[in-house]
């Protein structure tokens, strides 16, 4: 899954959720549902800059880092969660279900996680499916291969019968 694909999703599934952002830690998009370009750069570098503010305002008391936020307004709210790599904001109308839509975003980039962390599957070239293919028609014996005969049935001769009458 790609990241366009993770947000496609998760304003699928969160009927709340107006439009989404996917971003690295430094603001840069990687994925946007906005129509317009330049909403998709302002929300990232935004959230970016929000959950930034809000951790230095926590001061250096050795708590846990801020991984999630909500900016409410009487016109709606603007959620940000990030992890390690990135950086997933949105935005709502007003009075939304606050934990269900931390929830969606947190499914999303914990979605993406699990894809990155999938092995690349290596393309097999035509060359590669034909040597692994066995031939049908030649049996191996010894160092010489023979062709190999289909195999006969015996059919019953219709007229002739070994039961006893």
């Amino acid at each position: 899954m790609d990241a366009a694909q993770a947000l496609a999703d998760l304003t699928e599934i969160s009927a709340q959720i107006e439009a989404a952002v996917l971003a690295g830690t430094d603001g840069s998009v990687v994925a946007s549902t906005f129509q317009q370009e330049g909403r998709g750069q302002e929300l990232a570098r935004a959230a970016v800059e929000l959950v930034a503010a809000a951790g230095e305002g926590r001061g250096d008391s050795g708590a846990p880092e801020l991984v999630q936020i909500q900016a409410a307004t009487p016109r709606g709210s603007v959620f940000v969660v990030r992890d390690g790599g990135h950086v997933v904001a949105a935005v709502t109308g007003s009075k939304p279900t606050v934990g269900l839509v931390f929830y969606d975003l947190k499914t999303c980039l914990r979605m993406l996680e699990r894809e990155a962390e999938k092995p690349e599957k290596p393309e097999k070239s035509a060359k590669a499916d034909k040597a692994e293919k066995p031939t049908a028609t030649t049996e191996k014996v010894g160092k010489a291969s023979t062709p190999r005969k289909p195999p006969t049935t015996k059919k019953k001769e219709e007229g002739g019968s070994d039961e006893s009458s």
